[in-house]
């Protein structure tokens, strides 16, 4: 675990200002956030924004994840990826500019950009991991050193490469005075936990988060997300499809553990109306979260819920009513939920630039704590 306090270092490390950039597999938009870190100790947060992603971004983003496990075996690289991966880039070079004007700074004045791309493939069993998101182009349309491609070398040397929040989750959990054991939540198009109580630190995927929720939504409503679980709310939880989805086989493995977007189908509420769908969906997440307790080494005292599923409040009503302990949104434990995962990779980012672990064995299971990231120097 990191700690602020209680180190004894030989000299203070240099402490800069870096923008972390997170696109989720909830293909929602942009997260961007600046804040000030030395990558150990220190991470204090500054301005964040979002910016969503148009309809046709999403449309392609999709059709670069259907057309990435053919890619990935080596056929060409359909023009979907290559479309994709080059109109990504290029959003996210206007988040920066974005977010530095918001922050009124130049180019000169942040020292890293931490750019974790659009994840289209994630298969760690057959160590594949494909997160688009040209680096080198980024830095040059910025001005800024990039590092990306943050979970190539977890995968390689046999992790599950996700989830990688849990150092920066332990960095802010020190500070906290909610009571411990403390779990973090991220509901993004996947749902993870990192439980962290004193020295130890696990995480792993619990199962879907929003994706589901949300593809259903597209399809039956034409709108991307059920604002707040009113839709949800509308319906009823078909108990039957919910029991059929728990018994997916994934929930029967040990974590380290992590999942693909494309792992879970949704078969079982195939046939159901809008409403019940959504509340079907809401639950099953909900309930796949829960199940995390059955890997903890003692129950947790506080949940606190990051990410876009935290707004809907049919999913976290089903969360609390399940885990019997105090489950809060991020921002009353002081954390930006919508900011946390983009603050995290420029904290890794610099982390990277250190060579310092970004993960460790009892987060994705990779034999030994390890190092990642790719450098891509700007031209000044």
């Amino acid at each position: 675990m990191i700690r602020k306090t209680g180190r004894v270092l030989a000299h203070m490390p240099q402490i800069q200002k870096v923008i972390g950039l997170m696109s989720g597999t909830s293909l929602d938009g942009i997260d961007a956030a600046l804040i000030e870190t030395d990558g150990e100790a220190f991470a204090r947060p500054g301005p964040a924004l979002t910016i969503a992603y148009s309809a046709q971004t999403r449309a392609l983003l999709r059709a670069a994840i259907d057309d990435a496990p053919a890619a990935i075996e080596g056929g060409p690289l359909p023009h979907s990826i290559r479309e994709a991966e080059s109109l990504t880039s290029e959003a996210h070079a206007r988040a920066v500019t974005a977010l530095l004007d918001k922050a009124e700074l130049q180019p000169r004045d942040v020292g890293l950009i931490g750019f974790h791309g659009q994840t289209i493939l994630h298969r760690p069993a057959r160590r594949q991991t494909w997160q688009i998101g040209d680096g080198r182009l980024l830095a040059r349309l910025t001005g800024i050193d990039v590092v990306n491609d943050f979970r190539s070398a977890d995968v390689a040397a046999g992790g599950q490469g996700a989830p990688l929040m849990p150092l920066y989750h332990a960095a802010l959990a020190g500070e906290s005075s909610l009571p411990m054991p403390i779990v973090a939540v991220n509901i993004g198009g996947v749902s993870n936990v990192t439980y962290i109580s004193g020295e130890t630190v696990l995480a792993f995927d619990t199962g879907p988060g929003n994706a589901p929720i949300d593809d259903w939504m597209q399809r039956h409503t034409g709108r991307p997300v059920d604002e707040g679980g009113s839709l949800a709310r509308s319906g009823h939880v078909d108990e039957k499809a919910l029991v059929t989805m728990l018994a997916h086989p994934f929930f029967d493995r040990l974590p380290p553990k992590s999942l693909d977007r494309q792992d879970f189908g949704m078969e079982a509420v195939e046939g159901l109306g809008s409403a019940d769908g959504a509340a079907t969906l809401a639950a099953f997440t909900a309930a796949a979260i829960a199940r995390a307790r059955e890997h903890f080494p003692a129950p947790a005292a506080t949940w606190i819920v990051c990410g876009g599923g935290r707004h809907n409040d049919f999913l976290m009503e089903r969360l609390r009513a399940l885990v019997g302990a105090r489950v809060c949104k991020s921002e009353e434990a002081g954390w930006d939920g919508d900011a946390l995962e983009a603050q995290g990779f420029a904290y890794l980012a610099t982390r990277s630039v250190k060579s310092l672990p970004l993960s460790l064995p009892s987060t994705t299971g990779v034999p030994a704590p390890m190092t990642g990231g790719v450098l891509h120097k700007a031209l000044r």
